[in-house]
């Protein structure tokens, strides 16, 4: 838990306690070759490197306009970005796009080039943004979303958006 008594929002090297491989105390120790500190297990050695998570998204775009989704789970609950999620084990990054704009918006698309890739420092994830024409299907709302627009570029809620990386990777998309 937090300071404050709730649970964090993510993993962060403060929140991992015991080794995944048997079940030992973690220490934080000085390595080689910059001494940065990483979690170490008391008692088997195992270094536990908390590595960023990779989310793929697209940005379907039609008829000069793009489809944004609202969410409807946290973090960013009621703020709009484009279909996007973690790149599950065994997935590529471009695999994972594809997959969760199916998912989430219940459309196929084509990957039409990379838009960009974000990353900040106190955010756990990489974020992969790829641009994509709409192949198939048709839009159906999942559990995840609580809407969907298809907007013009003057018409994007900028004050709405869900995360840095949505306003940045739209105003990429946008000056191409």
């Amino acid at each position: 838990m937090s300071t404050d008594g709730h649970l964090p929002l993510y993993l962060a090297p403060s929140t991992i306690r015991f080794c995944p491989l048997c079940g030992s105390d973690l220490v934080r120790v000085p390595l080689p070759p910059d001494q940065k500190e990483e979690a170490v297990c008391s008692t088997c050695g195992f270094v536990f490197y908390l590595n960023p998570k990779v989310v793929a998204g697209t940005i379907p775009a039609e008829d000069g306009r793009i489809l944004l989704v609202r969410r409807n789970i946290n973090p960013s609950k009621g703020k709009w970005t484009f279909p996007g999620g973690f790149v599950d084990w065994g997935e590529t990054v471009a695999g994972a796009a594809l997959r969760e704009t199916l998912e989430e918006t219940g459309l196929r698309v084509d990957l039409d080039g990379l838009v960009g890739v974000y990353s900040y420092p106190d955010a756990p994830v990489v974020i992969v943004v790829y641009r994509a024409r709409v192949a198939g299907g048709a839009l159906q709302l999942n559990h995840e979303i609580q809407e969907f627009a298809w907007l013009s570029p003057g018409e994007i809620p900028w004050d709405d958006l869900a995360f840095p990386s949505t306003r940045h990777a739209l105003r990429d998309f946008l000056s191409r």
